[in-house]
């Protein structure tokens, strides 16, 4: 499958519908993903990415339906990772000797990852590419995500091609932003954001407003995941600065991990609590065994506050509260408040676990937690409720 972006340019990747889990186990992709690679054509011809290994094969033979493979004078490489470079292996046994244009990092990444010397060209932040009546201009955007990470501009076209930034795991045959479900399209692009940028925010709060200081004037913005951005393309770049400047929203999350409902019912009461507190205040409740760890983490980043909860296993707290506490420590949420509960039997250090895990990860602790022993009767349901209360009015 190609079609045309512009005269010039093409889109020429491959939309995966079955893709379910990204990065490993760690992303989940319930709307499936695109890989876009794009070909220009110009005085020279450029093959800006390629698609995940597993299509390596299927995207060169595509690829030779809509080009003579020799033709192609130059690849330009924005991001080693297998999702973009995938087929690269399979391409370079077809044309070995094709300059292939990336940053320092990238050739390294590159030739670890596939243990072949090609024709690297590195090149910096600045440098350009003249390909006749259009000229490609290098920005590299280190650490989003990845230490090789890098744009291409191409003037004329007025094209940002933007690798992983401003992407999403969204498959559509429409690839185009303006005719997408907008609801979908925007909850597929914060998530990404949530799951994969935010430990980043402050670069790319800085990355962007190195590039509009270009004053360079952006029709298209082509990521290399989910749809192309042409219809007011500016809109998801004022999106991320908003979401890179310790985003929040009215929004209190409660996640837990309960063993037999005694930390549920807590989660329940600390909710209605809340909601007599601050009755405009969004609050979500998730268990966290039952949900979809990033679908939970783009709630969380959505917060102004978490409270988590854990029922006391072996003296620790149970899997899943565990797992989530770590994935946010790793993302580095800022402007987050938070609080711990939990049930226990007769040991009871679940609360005291997590408050101390959510200052490890930078979060603001500013009620101590709450614990009550087995299933909360009618007097612990209550002190839920009023923790709730007491929680929402420090906010």
């Amino acid at each position: 499958m190609s079609f045309k972006i512009t005269d010039k340019v093409s889109w020429v990747g491959k939309i995966d519908w079955e893709l379910r889990r990204f990065h490993g186990d760690e992303y989940s992709t319930h709307r499936g993903s695109s890989y876009n690679s794009y070909l220009i054509r110009d005085k020279k011809t450029v093959l800006i990415d390629t698609v995940w290994s597993p299509f390596g094969k299927e995207y060169v033979e595509n690829l030779k339906k809509v080009i003579d493979l020799k033709e192609i004078d130059y690849i330009i490489s924005q991001h080693s990772e297998s999702d973009h470079s995938g087929a690269l292996p399979f391409l370079m046994q077809e044309i070995p000797e094709t300059p292939i244009y990336c940053t320092k990092s990238g050739a390294n990444i590159l030739k670890s990852q596939y243990h072949r010397d090609w024709n690297f060209i590195e090149y910096k932040t600045g440098d350009t590419l003249d390909i006749g009546s259009s000229q490609l201009v290098f920005v590299e955007a280190k650490m989003l995500h990845w230490p090789d990470s890098s744009f291409t501009y191409m003037t004329g076209d007025n094209i940002l091609f933007s690798n992983d930034a401003f992407g999403q795991h969204y498959a559509s045959e429409l690839m185009y932003n303006d005719l997408v479900d907008q609801a979908e399209l925007y909850q597929e692009a914060i998530k990404y954001y949530a799951n994969i940028l935010t430990p980043f925010s402050p670069l790319v709060t800085r990355k962007i407003e190195e590039v509009l200081a270009l004053d360079l004037p952006v029709n298209m913005i082509a990521p290399s995941h989910g749809v192309i951005w042409r219809d007011n393309p500016g809109q998801i770049i004022h999106k991320y600065l908003k979401w890179a400047d310790n985003y929040q929203e009215n929004q209190i999350t409660i996640i837990y991990d309960t063993m037999w409902n005694g930390t549920k019912i807590m989660a329940e009461a600390i909710a209605e609590g809340i909601r007599q507190a601050d009755p405009e205040a969004a609050v979500k409740l998730y268990n966290l065994a039952r949900s979809d760890k990033n679908d939970v983490l783009t709630e969380v980043f959505k917060s102004k506050a978490i409270l988590v909860g854990s029922s006391t296993i072996n003296r620790g707290i149970l899997s899943a509260a565990a797992s989530m506490l770590e994935m946010i420590a790793g993302l580095g949420f800022k402007n987050k408040k938070a609080a711990a509960f939990g049930s226990y039997g007769w040991s009871g250090e679940s609360v005291a676990i997590i408050q101390e895990r959510l200052k490890e990860a930078k979060l603001e602790v500013i009620e101590p937690g709450l614990k009550e022993l087995w299933n909360p009767d009618e007097d612990g349901t209550a002190r839920c409720m009023e923790f709730g209360k007491t929680f929402a009015a420090k906010l």
